[in-house]
């Protein structure tokens, strides 16, 4: 009878304290952080590139805009057209456009500035230009390089289907070799997924 009792009075306690382990546990496991978190992080970095990249382009665009103004204001004078072809010239070559990640889609954005392009194209007949697709360094080489000519191949075929004849227009991929922004963040890799145009001599 007694070892009965002590038998009992021994599980009354002791299912009370595996019960108690046992809610701690899963409490624990309820407290883990989860890849939401996470996500929701990467999701807001890439925002956060993207409008970078925007507010960018949108500062270009103010000081182009600005530079024509300039140009109009000289008008009249030989020198002043030369150097305001200069100014035209070199707005052409140092206004890339910009994709999404693993994309060689064009952006709204990139197809205004390639409308830009275009017409200056238009207005310089004699120009020949190279057109250079560009990433950033996430995969391997050869799918940077496959990727980059998609995307150069995307630039080419929008400016052909604005009358801007095949034969001025070459194009070369540099895959991830060639970063615009060395680091290794959203914001560069937002900088790096780009097609830059040369002028050939």
């Amino acid at each position: 009878m007694r070892k009965k009792i002590w038998i009992l009075l021994t599980l009354m306690m002791v299912l009370p304290a595996m019960t108690f382990m046992a809610s701690c546990s899963k409490k624990k496991i309820y407290s883990d952080p989860t890849g939401t978190q996470s996500s929701d992080e990467a999701a807001r970095a890439a925002e956060k590139a993207r409008q970078d990249a925007l507010a960018r382009q949108k500062a270009f665009d103010e000081q182009q805009l600005k530079d024509q103004a300039a140009g109009a204001g000289r008008a009249g004078g030989g020198a002043g057209l030369d150097a305001d072809k200069s100014a035209t010239r070199g707005s052409f070559v140092s206004e890339d456009i910009y994709f999404e990640f693993d994309s060689a889609s064009l952006i709204p954005e990139a197809r205004d500035v390639l409308k830009r392009k275009a017409e200056w194209l238009r207005s310089n007949p004699n120009v020949s230009v190279s057109v250079e697709g560009h990433t950033d360094d996430r995969g391997t080489v050869a799918y940077n390089l496959a990727l980059g000519e998609r995307r150069a191949a995307s630039a080419m075929s929008f400016l052909v289907d604005l009358g801007i004849p095949a034969s001025r227009l070459t194009s070369i991929s540099y895959g991830k070799e060639k970063p615009a922004n060395p680091g290794r963040n959203e914001t560069a890799w937002a900088a790096n997924r780009r097609v830059h145009f040369e002028i050939k001599k």
